[in-house]
C-alpha cells in the first residue's frame, strides 16, 4: 500500500488523542513531559473495536508507567522495518519527537516475508540498515532510540517445548544495538521464556484464540498486558526509565482496562 506524506500525516494527527490518553503532557512549572513513541506492527498497535478482542501490547504499556509519561503508539498492522519507512510513517512520527523523547522501535514479524518485496528485509543486511535510520533520525532530534527485539509467536514443538520463530533478526537486532551504542529490550528472548513457563495450552488464553479463529501471533488483553509487563521491566533494567516512571510492575492489571475504540472516520 503507497500513501501519500498527507495520508500519513492525517493518520498520525488522527492517533494523537488515544496515544495520549489519559496522561498528562506537562510537568510542574509548564515544562513538557517526556513521550515515548511506539514504531511497530501488530503485535504493538493500537487495535480498534471491529478488531476486538485483539490486543496489542503497546495499547496495555501506559498501565505501567507513571501518567505524565504517554505513549504515542504509532504501530501499525501488517508494517515492516522497511515499509514503514516507505509510507512516510516514520518521517510523520520524527516530525512530532521533540528533544527528550523515546523512540522505541520494534520490527521483524513482517520483515521476514521473502514474497512481499515491498516489506522484506534481510537481517544482517537491509534489516539493520532501515533499524539504523530509526536511531540515525531519533539522535538528530535529541530523543533517545530503544530498540526492541520482536516479540514471540505462539509455536511449539512435540515434545511441548516453546520454539522461536524470527530467525536471525533478532541476533541481527542485538548486534547493531552493541554498534551503536542503543539500549536493548530482549523482548523475544523474555517472552520466548513465558511461553515456554506457560505451557502449550495456557498460552491459548495469552494470544487472540476465539470460538473462530486460533491466532498464535497476536494478543488477547491478558497476553498484551504480560508482554507490555516485560517492555516495562526491560525499560527499567536497562535503565532507559528510572523507578519513579514505571508502576504496577507486580500487581494484576485486569482485563477490563482495556478498551477498543471506534475507527476514526476519513
Amino acid at each position: 500500500m503507497s500513501l501519500s506524506r498527507r495520508h500519513v500525516t492525517a493518520a498520525v494527527v488522527a492517533a494523537v488523542p488515544l496515544a495520549f490518553a489519559g496522561a498528562g503532557t506537562a510537568r510542574a512549572g509548564g515544562r513538557r513531559s517526556r513521550t515515548l513513541f511506539i514504531a511497530g506492527d501488530s503485535t504493538a498497535a493500537q487495535k480498534y473495536a471491529d478488531a476486538a478482542p485483539e490486543t496489542g501490547w503497546g495499547m496495555a504499556l501506559p498501565f505501567f508507567l507513571r501518567k505524565d509519561l504517554p505513549v504515542a503508539n504509532h504501530a501499525v498492522n501488517g508494517r515492516s522495518s522497511k515499509s514503514f519507512v516507505d509510507e512516510g510513517r516514520l518521517e510523520a512520527l520524527l516530525d512530532a519527537v521533540r528533544p527528550g523523547d523515546l523512540l522505541l522501535v520494534q520490527f521483524a514479524h513482517n520483515d521476514e516475508k521473502r514474497e512481499d518485496p515491498a516489506r522484506y528485509t534481510e537481517p544482517w543486511t537491509t534489516y539493520r540498515d532501515h533499524l539504523r535510520r530509526y536511531v540515525d533520525g531519533a539522535r538528530a532530534r535529541g530523543a533517545r532510540p530503544v530498540l526492541a527485539t520482536p516479540v514471540e509467536r505462539r509455536r511449539f514443538d512435540a515434545d511441548g517445548d516453546a520454539v522461536p520463530s524470527h530467525g536471525a533478526y533478532p541476533a541481527a537486532m542485538r548486534a547493531l544495538a552493541a554498534e551503536e551504542g542503543v539500549a536493548l529490550l530482549d523482548v523475544q528472548a523474555l517472552s520466548l521464556a513465558l511461553w515456554q513457563r506457560l505451557g502449550v495450552e495456557e498460552t491459548k488464553t495469552y494470544f487472540n484464540w476465539t470460538a473462530t479463529e486460533q491466532d498464535n501471533t497476536h494478543f488477547n488483553p491478558p497476553g498484551a498486558i504480560e508482554v507490555a509487563r516485560l517492555v516495562a521491566r526491560e525499560l527499567l533494567r536497562t535503565r532507559v526509565l528510572a523507578h519513579r516512571d514505571v508502576r504496577r510492575l507486580d500487581e494484576e492489571i485486569p482485563a477490563s482496562w482495556i478498551g477498543w475504540p471506534q475507527p476514526a472516520t476519513a
